[in-house]
């Protein structure tokens, strides 16, 4: 075995063994949380990560994801400024946002639970950008060990707040004031460490180079920036429609079975995803990116094909055995959910190929492609298929990631082509 490979999967198990923990924590704390909350309460928090993750997922621009692909360390702490200056005004633009017309909102939502915790949306949309930013700065330095202990801290910040907050009967807004406390405190895990390096680059008066490195990377706002808000839309606009054309409830259920699903995906599919980034740019400049990403998605499918079909088919029984007997429907929508699932689990992670070679229109066009067949399937189902609603979400799932995965293979399998003409010239 070569020695880039040895260093390729000790990466992956640092990352995943701290994932592993985080995500054992979080399940652990599951069972207890589902019977401490009622199902509208977890609807309540599936529309605030709605909106928190799909405005968060955007707010720096994208020169987040470009922070692992210059060459140089001073590129790479320009994108991390340019990231963080943006995430700050983006979140000041939210805040005026919630001022201005929340109330409209949370109308026609009737989520009047989210009113209490409407604050933290702003909060949670500056931790998660701002998290995402310094996250892609520590998988450029490869520093794993740091990232999996950050996985520990958050997942234990996020229980520990739900948990006291359910216990202290705060409702709600415990629930959803969660998820940005586990961002502030993995967060500043990874600030403690980066924030020398960013120091440093402002003493060597780097900071003028931020200008020509906006200009050098402006396709990632200017493309990536709408192909990530088409992404996080595709995925919890129709989440939100769902809770606002039939209950919350409905989303909370939905919530719980993305939840389950999404275990095995954080456990090995982000994880192998963040060390794919990682060394993809180097497998580019040396030409061989489209043989590395085959070996990572053999890897994928080896490490995630037989647990996610097993959460299907054992989902329906065992939902009402963990969760309670109020969380037997979402133990049904697993199941319609498992092909989604799969196929986003092998697509998701070498997706970033596409921002490695540049393709980022490429890349901008399958999520507004993504955006259109999701939200469409389901307002037709919210008006014409009304009990089967978050079952033809599930579909259209499945519909979405078989078509991206197919895209990005062939897009791979064209520069592939295109690197051996240019290289017999």
């Amino acid at each position: 075995m070569s020695n880039a490979k040895r260093s390729f999967i000790r990466s992956i198990s640092v990352l995943v063994g701290g994932t592993a923990a985080g995500q054992a924590i979080t399940a652990l704390a599951m069972p207890a949380l589902s019977r401490l909350y009622q199902p509208a309460d977890f609807g309540t928090l599936a529309v605030f990560m709605g909106i928190v993750t799909t405005v968060s997922v955007a707010a720096c621009l994208r020169y987040d994801i470009a922070i692992a692909v210059p060459e140089s360390d001073e590129d790479g702490l320009a994108l991390l400024a340019l990231s963080l200056i943006s995430a700050t005004l983006i979140s000041l633009l939210s805040a005026l946002a919630i001022a201005v017309g929340f109330d409209y909102l949370a109308e026609w939502l009737d989520a009047e639970h989210l009113h209490a915790g409407k604050w933290l949306i702003p909060v949670g949309i500056f931790s998660a950008a701002a998290w995402s930013a310094l996250q892609n700065w520590h998988i450029r330095k490869h520093n794993f060990p740091l990232m999996a202990r950050a996985r520990i801290s958050q997942a234990l910040a996020m229980v520990s707040t739900q948990s006291a907050s359910a216990l202290a009967s705060f409702g709600p807004v415990g629930l959803v004031a969660g998820p940005p406390v586990g961002f502030v405190v993995s967060g500043a895990w990874f600030l403690k460490r980066a924030l020398e390096d960013l120091l440093d680059w402002l003493k060597r008066g780097q900071i003028t180079d931020l200008r020509r490195v906006a200009r050098e990377f402006r396709r990632f706002p200017a493309y990536s920036t709408w192909e990530a808000l088409f992404n996080q839309a595709a995925i919890h606009l129709p989440i939100i429609l769902i809770a606002a054309s039939t209950t919350v409830a409905e989303a909370g259920y939905l919530m719980l079975a993305m939840y389950v699903l999404q275990a095995p995906l954080g456990l090995l599919g982000s994880a192998i995803g963040q060390v794919y980034l990682s060394r993809a740019p180097q497998a580019h400049r040396e030409g061989n990116l489209a043989e590395f990403t085959n070996e990572v998605l053999r890897n994928l499918v080896k490490a995630g094909t037989g647990p996610i079909l097993a959460i299907g088919v054992l989902s329906p029984v065992l939902f009402p055995l963990v969760f309670g007997a109020d969380w037997e429907r979402a133990g049904w929508l697993v199941a319609w959910m498992t092909p989604w699932f799969l196929l986003q689990f092998l697509a998701s992670p070498i997706s970033m190929a596409l921002h490695v070679v540049g393709a980022q229109r490429a890349a901008m066009g399958l999520q507004f492609f993504s955006l259109s067949i999701r939200l469409g399937m389901t307002w037709i189902a919210t008006t014409w298929m009304d009990g089967l609603v978050a079952e033809v979400y599930a579909v259209s799932g499945a519909i979405v990631y078989g078509s991206y995965f197919i895209a990005i293979k062939s897009h791979l399998a064209g520069y592939r082509a295109s690197s051996k003409n240019s290289s017999s010239i």
